[in-house]
């Protein structure tokens, strides 16, 4: 029996590691997607067979994370519930997708996650691997009642690790949860259950991995300019640089300044609230600036149209549906509304704060002369037009008001 686990070095993943190979008798082939957890990649290979690995596949997915699954996000404007820039929710069917293929070339029937029944992560997984190999079977040991009382709680599992000589970064002085990517790190659980803790105070700081908190941030402003391709971003402060590039560039530009810093309470997909706290410095920035390209080179229609479907596309990503075809038809209308989305932005860095310094563009639909508040010199716009216009507009208000009217006498 095969089964391919999705494996971090992390406390959960190096628990399930040893008890699925212990309970199932099964070999185990860890895989870790490197997309962009930098110095915890650092000795898993040995760590994963001291664990009891059969075999461990680390694979730079980071170039194809950047490139087909951020920047295609990014183009859509996507943030769940206005505050979560999605930085796990995107990395998920990235590592399903792989970890279906590894299993189709091990001959393995079985992929294994550590995501809780209570999490997102496990509707994810399992949709992914829905929808490119339906006939791949899921083991969860969260889902099962024989895991969850054996470790009822992270203490349980640090205590198991100490017995079976497997080292983690988690323990009873620091009982939180951490995961990170390129786009982001995300920190929950343990001491950050309880809502009214002030992640952001002092004796909190060593938590924070990418970015500075504000107050210790220069003390002067950063400018940054981005070049955008179709919407793409394709440059930071004139230099060249694949998607990869870009993130890793304007991540350390965000965490200098302490940028992308969120503390938020969010919807789950299984139906609770959870709390999480998130750095995104790198992603912040592009977003922001992605946006003030598309200020002045989208039309508006079609601008108002694509953000009407941000809380539909946000909730897709959220949910675990990327690879559906309703996110499918969805990015096809995004993709079709950033063919103009090409120029350059400046942005001005300062204390947490993504301040704006210009835009421009070649196929920019502003046009100074139309919309001066001086005499129009190229006669584009009779503002005799507008009372009309205004007539028109108001015909069905004044027939409301006064049906309103002849009802209230």
């Amino acid at each position: 029996m095969k089964i391919v686990l999705a494996y971090s070095g992390g406390l959960d993943t190096s628990v399930l590691l040893s008890w699925i190979k212990e309970k199932y008798e099964a070999e185990v082939i860890a895989f870790c997607a490197n997309i962009g957890q930098e110095e915890e990649l650092e000795g898993l290979e040995e760590k994963a067979t001291k664990t009891g690995a059969a075999k461990l596949y680390i694979d730079d997915l980071r170039e194809e994370f950047a490139r087909d699954f951020i920047y295609p996000m990014i183009q859509a404007g996507a943030i769940y519930e206005n505050q979560y820039f999605l930085g796990t929710s995107i990395a998920r069917p990235l590592i399903a997708k792989r970890m279906v293929e590894i299993a189709q070339k091990e001959g393995a029937e079985y992929i294994a996650h550590g995501a809780t029944g209570k999490g997102n992560d496990q509707v994810r997984f399992e949709l992914t691997a829905a929808a490119l190999a339906p006939d791949i079977k899921v083991i969860a040991p969260w889902r099962e009642e024989r895991f969850r009382e054996q470790f009822p709680g992270r203490t349980e599992m640090i205590e198991y690790c100490r017995q079976k000589d497997i080292s983690v970064e988690a323990s009873s002085d620091k009982p939180y949860s951490m995961d990170r990517n390129l786009l982001h790190i995300s920190y929950e659980s343990g001491i950050l259950e309880d809502p009214w803790l002030d992640a952001s105070a002092p004796e909190y700081k060593e938590m924070y991995k990418l970015s500075v908190a504000p107050e210790d941030a220069p003390n002067e402003p950063e400018y940054v300019t981005l070049d955008f391709e179709q919407g793409n971003c394709t440059a930071v402060n004139e230099q060249a640089m694949s998607p990869l590039g870009v993130m890793e560039a304007l991540n350390k530009l965000g965490g200098k300044h302490g940028i992308g810093r969120v503390d938020l309470v969010e919807n789950r997909y299984v139906g609770m609230k959870s709390r999480g706290v998130y750095e995104t410095p790198g992603g912040t920035i592009l977003h922001f600036a992605h946006r003030q390209m598309e200020s002045i080179t989208m039309d508006r229609e079609v601008m108002h149209l694509r953000d009407s479907l941000i809380p539909k596309y946000s909730e897709l990503v959220y949910y675990g549906y990327w690879f559906s075809p309703e996110r499918r038809a969805l990015q096809a209308l995004v993709t079709e509304s950033q063919k103009n989305i090409t120029g350059k932005v400046r942005l001005k860095l300062y204390k947490g704060n993504i301040i704006n310094a210009g835009r421009k563009s070649p196929v920019s639909l502003y046009n100074p002369q139309i919309a001066t508040m001086e005499a129009d010199p190229s006669q584009a716009y009779n503002q005799d037009d507008a009372t009309g216009f205004i007539k028109i507009n108001g015909l069905r208000l004044k027939v409301a008001s006064g049906v309103q009217k002849g009802s209230l006498t």
